[in-house]
């Protein structure tokens, strides 16, 4: 019994010590840890402009203001093209239809694109994935500018189509379609400017439609107010431009028009972005 005894204090003895092992072990990070997970990469510009982009035509009221607005472009040119005269039926015809109803609607697709995270309480979720607010807002204006080139494109073909099919002209000398697409551009920011100045899709769509056309209303009906719509006015400002007929003094109305309904509206409207709290 003595023996046996000695034996197994000598098996202890001679193991070493084990401290400095269990504490590597525990120091260890193990695989799967949070102490081993690197933090996740920032997301880049262009993936948050992906990112808008889907979010503009996933949603129920993204696709459906989209259809829309291709119901009654549809329309339009196909009323042209079957009661239309053999001399309307021209490229410029069809896209002088669409772009009344691009140029209402479109303001509409940059509100919602704006107003998004607010009216449908999802700015947390993207705040918290993307902390740095302003990456947000350029990305929702660059967004909404490529969606609206990419309706204007198809708007474009579609009236060329109509034309050829139709027997109409090819003739642009009537209208500048850059003029067209700036315009119509310019629109699409407006949109995006007043729901950032807003944050509230209804009130950003009655300001953006009603307040420009009470200006136009208003100068027509005082000379006072009329001599500042040469300035103001963005309906205005923007004939030459879709004309083509733009001069110096036309560039400087269109700058000073741009920067009172977009430049202005959009510089409130980041602030807000920016200092409001999210809820």
């Amino acid at each position: 019994m003595t023996t046996v005894w000695t034996t197994g204090l000598s098996d202890r003895s001679t193991a070493g010590p084990t401290t400095d092992d269990s504490t590597e072990t525990a120091s260890s990070p193990r695989p799967g840890s949070r102490r081993s997970l690197d933090p996740a990469p920032a997301a880049s510009l262009a993936q948050l402009v992906r990112i808008e982009l889907r979010k503009a035509v996933d949603t129920r009221a993204g696709r459906w203001l989209l259809i829309v607005l291709c119901v009654v472009v549809v329309l339009a040119c196909g009323a042209l093209a079957i009661w239309g005269g053999e001399g309307e039926r021209t490229v410029t015809s069809y896209l002088g239809l669409s772009v009344m109803p691009m140029a209402i609607l479109l303001p509409v697709l940059g509100i919602m694109s704006a107003t998004q995270e607010w009216s449908q309480r999802t700015g947390l979720t993207t705040f918290t994935l993307e902390p740095r607010r302003g990456r947000v807002v350029t990305a929702k204006v660059v967004a909404a500018a490529l969606l609206g080139l990419i309706v204007i494109a198809v708007v474009f073909a579609t009236s060329t189509l109509l034309a050829l099919t139709t027997g109409g002209e090819l003739n642009f000398g009537a209208i500048s379609v850059p003029g067209v697409i700036l315009m119509l551009t310019i629109f699409v920011l407006q949109g995006v400017a007043f729901g950032l100045a807003l944050l509230n899709t209804p009130l950003a769509i009655v300001g953006a439609l009603v307040l420009p056309t009470v200006w136009t209303i208003l100068s027509s009906a005082f000379p006072t107010v009329a001599k500042a719509a040469v300035w103001l006015d963005l309906n205005q400002v923007t004939g030459p431009l879709v004309d083509g007929k733009m001069n110096g003094a036309d560039w400087a109305h269109l700058a000073t028009g741009v920067g009172f309904w977009v430049v202005l509206p959009l510089a409130i409207g980041t602030w807000r972005v920016l200092t409001r709290e999210v809820k």
